[in-house]
């Protein structure tokens, strides 16, 4: 089912630094956008997708300095890089250009001239720090230092990662150079200014009325930046130009002063929209001065302000678009740590693909990713749990266990009678939509995988592999394999925003490309089945480890020697492939129960299992339903008596202590195959116990 009217939709992505590789961190906004844009042009929608390298600063001189080529050579072999990266995370640009181009280079021009027309461009001289070392000014990111505002160490020389406050290089406290180490000189230079607080009044209210931001983002612009409308907060000047030497375009009415980057790099959107509109024979007043068309920006939490309150007063200025939605997303984090070089977390997309397919890491993303502003954790185990359970456990279980069968046959010439899972699935359309257009893609996910969960006791209660056996059969075993593949289709056309390959594979072994949403609303019938390929191979633990082994070993070749002994990379690799938490504190004592020998406890096994799925159990007062990982792929089903002391959002990704070989026991709400350890006297007073650290999922415990 289509759109009711097609949309015109314009959607970007920050434009990645051109001044390094892609690595996983940055992949989590990529591979957002790319779900969302793949999943409107299956709508029916008129997307279009751009993006850009940010090619402008002094890192990129500098780094072009030191390696002996042009500033031109190295952000040409950078983005060759980029784009290579992206088109293997099957991430689909529609246009991908570069900051320093000519078309983004005489926009920059126009949207200048607006702006000083419009009066809101002062001059200043401005203290910055030199390096003598190194014999430049700092840009912000060569410059670190303690926050002005709250007192964070090791910040950035413009905004605060801790507080998010935004300052010059000048202002922080006990500054030091990135370059050299050495301590930066203050010198004064001139430097050009847009005076912000002169759209104050536009800024606060379209923060307040336009419903572009999430309501967390509106809220912190009103309190760090805006103020209340009873006691406003005046807006500081925006300082947007840097004096030679600086890698960029030279302002026309200011020779020796360049664009500093963060003015030129956001109107990269624009000079990327024209581009392709040069290509394809649109115009741009369609995309950028046009109520018909929706202008989303997907970016990180990083960058709020510069997109929140700089870009749309520029574009305001220039009588250009505002943004209809800016989606902010949270960091991702790896095994419950932030993203380390030293500790091998920070695994470059390059690293990632010589180990492993795009696409589990794109579905465990997409498993983890709301519409809030909230980090997630790319949690190693549960990453090859759940991308085996549910891709190949449920998934391609339902391809693979039927269509052989039918490879001869086809499909049924009618659809059999499925007892109304087909039109049940068809139903879930109008909800995983919505899902996806809010870009709550884990809601989107359990609404899928609940299909799926209700299609694989389908095929497993009429077995057509036992049943292929007796000929008599033969009409049987083709409306069963009729419906497990349709099925199965239906769910690969609400995963193909997600998995794009996958979807393509569907439409090879049934012969209709997957192109529509709405092809998930009618079943295919009569139709031939080609021979069965294979579709998705699980994930090896194996894999997962030699990738981090890989990605530590590139950390320690760029450190000095002295800096990551060879143990300390051992003891670094084993806590990135482990998060661990730590036990409860003591209870009161109580009595002790009666006594047992010590050959009774050693019968029993206790390991260390990690909570991968925590649910509800529907009619159960005090249950949840737990899924433990034990490591290499193996899980199990717990029915715990924990709900009032533990909500499930809470469990998922603990480590806890499981009792291996309790006898199975089977429940009116399914089998619990063992226990989770816990001590209290029982309701809200219940306490989880956790193994040390330096465990591992599977771990016995003595």
């Amino acid at each position: 089912m289509p759109d009711p009217t097609p949309r015109r939709l314009l959607v970007t992505s920050a434009l990645p630094y051109a001044n390094g590789p892609i690595h996983i961190g940055h992949l989590v906004e990529y591979l957002q956008t790319d779900i969302w844009v793949r999943f409107q042009k299956l709508r029916g929608n008129r997307c279009v997708y751009v993006c850009a390298d940010d090619t402008h600063g002094t890192a990129i001189m500098i780094r072009a300095r030191q390696e002996g080529r042009t500033e031109a050579d190295l952000i040409a072999a950078i983005k060759q890089e980029h784009e290579s990266d992206f088109a293997d995370f099957q991430i689909e640009f529609d246009n991908y250009g570069s900051t320093h181009s000519p078309e983004n280079e005489r926009l920059c021009g126009e949207l200048w001239a607006k702006i000083r027309a419009a009066g809101l461009v002062t001059e200043k001289n401005v203290e910055q720090l030199f390096d003598p070392q190194a014999g430049t000014f700092l840009a912000d990111r060569f410059v670190r230092g303690t926050c002005p505002q709250c007192g964070a160490t090791d910040q950035p020389g413009d905004n605060c990662s801790s507080c998010g406050a935004a300052y010059t290089p000048a202002e922080l406290i006990h500054p030091r150079s990135t370059l050299s180490g050495a301590t930066p000189e203050v010198r004064s230079a001139p430097h050009e200014f847009i005076a912000l607080e002169k759209l104050h009044g536009f800024l606060r209210e379209w923060v307040d009325t336009s419903g572009a931001l999430q309501n967390e983002i509106a809220n912190y612009l009103k309190g760090h930046f805006l103020g209340s409308k009873d006691k406003p907060l005046e807006l500081r000047d925006w300082d947007v130009s840097r004096p030679a030497p600086y890698f960029g375009f030279e302002i026309p009415d200011s020779p020796g002063n360049y664009w500093y980057v963060w003015f030129d790099a956001p109107i990269g959107y624009i000079a990327s929209t024209q581009q392709w509109c040069d290509k394809q024979g649109e115009s741009l007043d369609d995309w950028w001065r046009s109520d018909a068309c929706e202008i989303h920006h997907f970016l990180g939490k990083d960058i709020t302000y510069f997109h929140t309150l700089f870009w749309p007063g520029m574009l305001k200025t220039a009588g250009l678009s505002l943004p209809t939605k800016v989606h902010i997303h949270g960091f991702l984090t790896v095994d419950g740590e932030k993203m380390s070089k030293s500790k091998g977390t920070l695994v470059n997309a390059r690293t990632y693909l010589n180990h492993l397919d795009p696409q589990p890491l794109r579905y465990y993303y997409a498993s983890k990713l709301s519409s809030r502003v909230d980090d997630f954790d790319l949690t190693l185990d549960d990453f090859v749990t759940k991308v085996n359970t549910d891709l190949v456990g449920k998934v391609v279980n339902l391809a693979s266990r039927s269509a052989k069968f039918v490879e001869k046959t086809g499909l049924s010439a009618k659809y059999p009678d499925d007892g109304g899972l087909f039109a049940a699935g068809a139903a879930a359309a109008t909800e995983i939509a919505a899902a996806y257009e809010r870009t709550d893609y884990s809601q989107a996910m359990r609404l899928i995988m609940a299909l799926a969960d209700r299609a694989n006791p389908f095929v497993e209660e009429n077995k057509p592999w036992a049943l292929r056996k007796d000929l008599s059969q033969a009409d049987r075993v083709q409306d069963i394999c009729t419906i497990a593949l349709n099925l199965f289709r239906q769910i690969a056309i609400y995963l193909a925003p997600v998995l794009p390959r996958l979807a393509e594979q569907t439409g090879a072994l049934l012969g209709e490309p997957i192109t529509r949403w709405d092809q998930s609303q009618t079943p295919l019938v009569g139709t031939p089945v080609n021979k069965f390929q294979h579709l998705m191979q699980r994930v090896e633990p194996e894999k997962v480890q030699a990738m981090m082994e890989e990605s530590l070993a590139e950390s320690v070749d760029k450190k000095a020697p002295a800096e990551t002994p060879a143990t300390a990379g051992n003891d670094a690799l084993t806590a990135a492939l482990a998060k661990y938490n730590d036990g409860p504190e003591p209870l009161t004592a109580e009595p002790l129960a009666e006594e047992c020998v010590f050959d009774d406890f050693l019968k029993v096994d206790l390991r260390v299992a990690r909570v991968v799925e925590a649910n509800h159990v529907e009619g159960a007062d005090k249950l949840l339903q737990l899924t433990l990982s034990l490591g290499g792929g193996v899980t199990r089903n717990v029915f715990a008596g924990i709900k009032k002391a533990y909500p499930p959002e809470e469990l998922v990704g603990r480590l806890v202590m499981y009792v291996a070989n309790l006898a199975p026991r089977k429940m009116k709400f399914g089998i619990s195959t063992g226990m989770v350890a816990a001590s209290g006297p029982g309701g809200e007073e219940v306490f989880l116990l956790s193994p040390d650290e330096g465990a591992k999922p599977g771990q016995r415990v003595h």
